[in-house]
């Protein structure tokens, strides 16, 4: 993106690319959010991966002790009180209280420029953060020596060498601070958002202005786990995934004889939809099915099953999947959809992808976790999912509840389907006192599939698509 000579990477997971490189070196830069949106958290990040690089660094606290800190810090393993025993940090707690001047009574930084001076010398630091500057601005008085005081702040610091970080708490209306000046003075500038969704915690980062450098202005969730702050940005923006010629089974031949005689594109992605019992859970056990028959690892991420449920009920229909899992060739993952938010589950299949490194994904159903698609925080979620397996070159599968037809399809699947390959959809209904399953391809990117309806039968030894009245089937429209 850009000449990362002029940045200081924060090292913080997700951060650095979505910033181009890191933050603007020897500048200063804002972090501005609500209560409980990790801004204290990205600072001390900031200051312990600056350490880990030979970049010491002083942190400037105006609410917490030394002993709060490392209490507060001691949950997560990003190595803070490590960093700090080893001297490598330094914390620098200043009671705003005492900063007045004590001839003239009136409040300058003239003190505490004089305390961080003495902290850097100490330990030759690269970098500084500072938090929370709320506490101390908010003695400064008007605007306009406010203004002033904040810039004398920031030149003190960019005269010195030094990169720093300034968080602050969030403004109201279209102010991003509660004096609305500190995003003007700042180089860069970053929001930290916490919000809450269908009682589930979301959070999401944006970068509003970085001066000098372009940078993505999307939002782009994040979580606070034990290693801090992760990000979870778009990484392929430029659509740049190789598309391999191999083509691979779905584990069901009467399908893959609807895929042109073969089934699909390695490292694609296909959607199954369909509406209640159409038999979607059953397509993505023949598909994990036939990757461990081909020697491949699979991943299952199940949102409504646990693994035993699975096991028990796909040994039903064909597909005993046990002797995989024994194998160590198949593994399942199975999450409650109320568990967490959407960056969660986004970076639980991350950390579960990058663990076992499987050649086949199938995430059943995906519509559990991700509501309706037609949102931009699931579709959203879709496209760096997409981005995600298409980048390892992972061939996956989607299952999505679908009250669909055979005369057409619901405009929300529309919204999934631009990202998805191939499209199979799945519909139960009932004909002459008989309940019978349907399946057929609604769509198969540079493949050529069946237009054909056929008949799902689901028996002791597997899925098959029959083609009804002994031909081809009926037409789909």
């Amino acid at each position: 993106m850009n000449d990362t000579s002029s940045k200081t990477p924060t090292y913080v997971p997700g951060l650095d690319h979505i910033l181009g490189g890191g933050l603007p070196t020897r500048r200063i830069s804002l972090v501005t959010g609500g209560a409980g949106c990790g801004k204290s958290v990205l600072a001390a990040q900031f200051l312990v991966g600056g350490a880990g690089a030979g970049e010491p660094g002083v942190l400037v606290t105006f609410e917490q002790g030394l002993d709060e800190l490392r209490r507060d810090f001691r949950g997560f393993d990003f190595g803070f009180g490590e960093r700090l025993g080893a001297g490598e940090i330094q914390v620098l707690h200043v009671d705003p209280d005492m900063l007045p001047d004590t001839t003239t009574g009136s409040f300058t930084l003239d003190g505490l420029l004089l305390q961080l001076e003495g902290a850097i010398e100490e330990i030759g630091a690269k970098r500084v953060a500072l938090d929370t500057l709320e506490s101390v601005i908010s003695e400064l008085g008007d605007s306009a020596n406010l203004r002033r005081e904040l810039r004398r702040l920031f030149r003190w610091l960019e005269e010195r060498g030094l990169t720093g970080l300034v968080t602050a708490e969030a403004g109201h209306g279209e102010a991003f601070t509660r004096r609305g000046l500190e995003e003007y003075v700042a180089d860069c500038v970053i929001l930290l958002d916490f919000r809450i969704r269908n009682e589930l915690a979301t959070r999401r980062a944006r970068v509003l202005k970085y001066r000098g450098g372009s940078h993505s202005g999307d939002e782009h969730p994040f979580l606070i786990g034990p290693s801090g702050i992760e990000l979870f940005p778009l990484t392929a923006s430029r659509l740049e995934y190789e598309a391999s010629r191999e083509r691979i089974g779905t584990g069901i031949p009467s399908l893959d004889e609807m895929l042109d005689g073969t089934g699909v594109h390695r490292g694609s992605s296909t959607l199954v939809s369909g509406s209640p019992g159409a038999g979607k859970s059953s397509l993505g056990a023949a598909f994990v099915d036939g990757a461990c028959r081909r020697g491949e690892r699979a991943l299952y991420f199940s949102f409504e099953e646990s693994p035993e449920q699975i096991l028990r009920n796909m040994e039903a229909v064909g597909y005993d999947l046990r002797p995989w899992v024994d194998g160590d060739l198949l593994v399942f993952e199975s999450r409650r959809p109320s568990q967490r938010g959407l960056e969660g589950h986004l970076f639980g299949i991350q950390r579960a992808v990058e663990e076992h490194d499987p050649q086949v994904v199938v995430l059943d159903p995906f519509t559990s976790i991700a509501g309706p698609q037609e949102t931009g925080p699931s579709r959203s979620m879709l496209v760096r999912l997409v981005d995600l397996l298409k980048g390892r070159s992972i061939t996956t599968m989607f299952t999505a509840l679908e009250a669909a037809n055979l005369s057409g399809h619901s405009a929300s699947q529309s919204h999934v389907s631009s990202l998805m390959d191939t499209w199979v959809v799945l519909q139960a209904k009932r004909t002459e006192g008989a309940r019978h399953r349907y399946g057929w391809i609604l769509k198969s990117r540079g493949i050529e599939h069946s237009r054909y309806v056929r008949e799902l039968t689901v028996t002791d030894e597997g899925i098959e698509f029959v083609a009804t009245d002994g031909g081809r089937g009926e037409a789909a429209d």
